[in-house]
């Protein structure tokens, strides 16, 4: 290893700096469309549910709810609801996803079925926790409470959401199970976290 950089070093040193910054230049360019086309390839539902513990278990539960399929024709598939938007934010998750990734697929720790249930109460709170800890940034993407209508809910979906405030739950403390089943033995109001507005 030291003789190859050796090699690069003396190569290097033998170049004009303009040739060196313009590899340089060009180097980074490549990089940075690289890393933003693989970014983007990871938002897909293609990506999202191309490995089976996914396509299964959660995917198969999302096909035909209200996120998927409504009478808008609008959805809101895997990244809307599980990766923020804000560019900063968006790479941190995607950092946290790698590691999840490692801890719950390659390691194989629900690679069945069964196990994706015996894990599903876990799982669930860690996105739970994470949604309540940024008030339900994801959901506010799409739904944007000073534009809702209250004219169009009916009288107890008004008087939920102004308990709501009142109380300052956020979106996922009454609005769980939407897309994916609940699991057993846990809901948000369970989780206790401050939230970082």
């Amino acid at each position: 290893m030291k003789k190859i950089l050796t090699r690069i070093g003396a190569w290097l040193g033998k170049r004009n700096p303009f040739v060196l910054i313009g590899i340089a230049i060009v180097a980074t360019l490549v990089a940075v469309a690289g890393g933003s086309a693989a970014m983007e390839y990871t938002m897909t539902e293609e990506f999202c549910t191309s490995c089976h513990e996914m396509r299964n278990n959660v995917y198969v539960e999302y096909g035909g709810s209200i996120h998927d399929t409504n009478r808008t024709g609008v959805r809101a598939i895997c990244p809307d609801c599980h990766v923020p938007r804000e560019p900063v934010d968006k790479w941190i998750r995607k950092v946290q996803a790698a590691g999840e990734l490692y801890q719950h697929f390659i390691v194989g720790k629900i690679d069945t079925k069964e196990k994706f249930r015996e894990h599903r109460a876990e799982l669930a709170k860690n996105v739970w926790t994470r949604m309540k800890s940024t008030d339900s940034r994801e959901c506010r993407h799409c739904h944007t409470a000073d534009k809702m209508s209250s004219d169009l809910q009916t009288e107890t979906a008004q008087a939920r959401h102004e308990k709501g405030r009142a109380e300052g739950l956020t979106c996922i403390d009454c609005h769980f199970g939407i897309a994916h089943s609940e699991p057993k033995g846990i809901t948000p109001a369970d989780i206790v976290v401050k939230q970082k507005l």
